[in-house]
């Protein structure tokens, strides 16, 4: 069993979760997730790492409650424990020589889009994390994300706080005022993702971009996660969930995606789940 020893509501429908697990802990690092069960009736499902401290033991998941699942976890208290947490699974992310990078997370990507801005902030990177939501009402890890990134610009659909628009029209102005980016990272909805890569593209600025299909097992062997990337085929659990976003078949990614959309809607438990939750 793994005990919940914090637990914060975000949003009105995201919520952020510290969990004693030491083992996964002590091995995590940015990129991977987690597979867990809230109790012996529950399905599997992966969240990926939002944080993690190898002093304490902990490891923090934040996840949005839009199925059976993430409702029953989201009904959960300090002191209640998960009862299956397993870990790290995925390939971690790896960055070597990057000087300055651009860390973009869309919606509750931003969840995901923490750690790595945390991980080549502490490396020394100058990082300019930009992240976007559809009001101000669903602003995530604001204050988390200074504290991890040399500038910090939050964007909204609606304006409401103040700096209306997407994340690709505050990257493509940064990058024509001059910034020279060794990378880009992208993290959110499969078409936000797409159109950063595009952007990047026309500019030769390396990408990396996080998959979040459909998983089952985390091991690779249920195929459900496939992603179609450079004209191979690839695994988000084992092979990712990170990829370089300049190969991805987001297309085809997006039409998988909705497969089973009519089918959901009647559906009272989501079948697997995703990284971001």
């Amino acid at each position: 069993m793994y005990k919940i020893i914090e637990k914060k509501v975000l949003n009105p429908n995201v919520k952020l979760m510290v969990v004693e697990a030491p083992y996964v802990a002590k091995k995590a690092e940015p990129g991977q997730f987690i597979i867990l069960r809230v109790n012996e009736y529950g399905e599997r499902m992966p969240l990926t790492i939002a944080d993690y401290d190898r002093e304490k033991g902990t490891v923090t998941i934040i996840f949005q409650e839009v199925g059976s699942t993430t409702k029953m976890l989201g009904e959960l208290e300090e002191g209640d424990a998960i009862l299956d947490f397993v870990g790290p699974l995925g390939v971690a992310s790896h960055f070597t020589d990057i000087k300055k990078v651009a860390v973009v997370g869309g919606g509750l990507g931003t969840a995901i889009a923490y750690p790595q801005a945390k991980k080549l902030f502490n490396m020394g990177a100058e990082v300019d994390a930009i992240t976007g939501f559809r009001s101000s009402e669903f602003i995530l890890l604001e204050e988390e994300m200074k504290k991890v990134s040399t500038r910090l610009f939050v964007t909204t659909d609606d304006g409401s706080n103040g700096n209306k628009g997407f994340v690709t029209d505050t990257l493509k102005k940064l990058i024509e005022e001059g910034n020279k980016y060794d990378l880009v990272i992208a993290i959110g909805p499969l078409i936000m993702m797409k159109f950063v890569s595009k952007l990047t593209e026309e500019y030769n600025i390396p990408t990396v971009v996080s998959m979040n299909p459909v998983m089952i097992d985390g091991t690779g062997m249920c195929g459900g996660c496939r992603v179609t990337v450079g004209g191979e085929v690839k695994f988000a659990c084992v092979d990712g969930p990170d990829f370089d976003g300049h190969l991805v078949d987001f297309d085809e990614a997006m039409r998988r995606q909705t497969m089973y959309k009519d089918e959901e809607k009647d559906h009272k438990c989501r079948l697997g789940g995703n990284v971001n939750g």
